[in-house]
């Protein structure tokens, strides 16, 4: 109990000489900030991430299946603002007939409540090439903790659909870059 008087006492005395002194503005501004990435367990057997950064998510898509091959990849976005997340697709042994998100979802309960219903997915076309790429975009993620906090992401699903070309082996690039609105 001794020691709470104490802290009363210095607290009393410190703001008595804080309001004598003149008033102090202290202006700081924070970076934006969208981080992208692929959860650390994540395996497909069609899939290698092939690099990670803090806004970027290379993939190698591969594989030999006669069939049309269907990927889900898991995404982790974290910002401290609005987001957009811009997805570009290249490969001359298969074309992309979809890509979509099929899923979302807070990890925890550092999301903001309003980034589920305020996405924004559209499916758009490379005039350069016809090819399409699809672009993500919504409101501020995270209401706070670190690039790497385990609850305060917003999971997508991302589904990619190819189509192989006959009979042989087939590769392609996804390359996925998140930047702030």
């Amino acid at each position: 109990m001794r020691h709470v008087f104490t802290l009363m006492a210095l607290m009393l005395v410190v703001s008595a000489s804080v309001e004598a002194q003149t008033s102090v503005t202290l202006t700081t501004t924070v970076s934006e900030t969208v981080t992208l990435s692929v959860p650390p367990a994540f395996t497909e057997k069609n899939v290698e991430v092939v690099s990670s950064g803090p806004n970027t998510v290379h993939l190698t898509l591969s594989g030999n299946e006669v069939g049309a091959p269907i990927i889900r990849v898991p995404l982790l976005v974290r910002s401290n603002s609005s987001f957009k997340i811009s997805a570009s697709f290249e490969s001359t042994t298969a074309e992309l007939s979809q890509l979509f998100v099929s899923d979302s979802h807070a990890t925890g309960r550092l999301v903001s409540p309003q980034v589920l219903n305020a996405l924004n997915v559209r499916q758009e076309t490379d005039p350069d090439v016809s090819r399409p790429w699809l672009v993500l975009s919504g409101p501020r993620v995270s209401l706070s903790g670190t690039l790497n906090s385990p609850n305060n992401a917003l999971q997508v699903t991302l589904v990619i659909a190819l189509k192989p070309q006959p009979a042989r082996d087939w590769m392609a690039q996804l390359t996925l870059v998140a930047t702030p609105e």
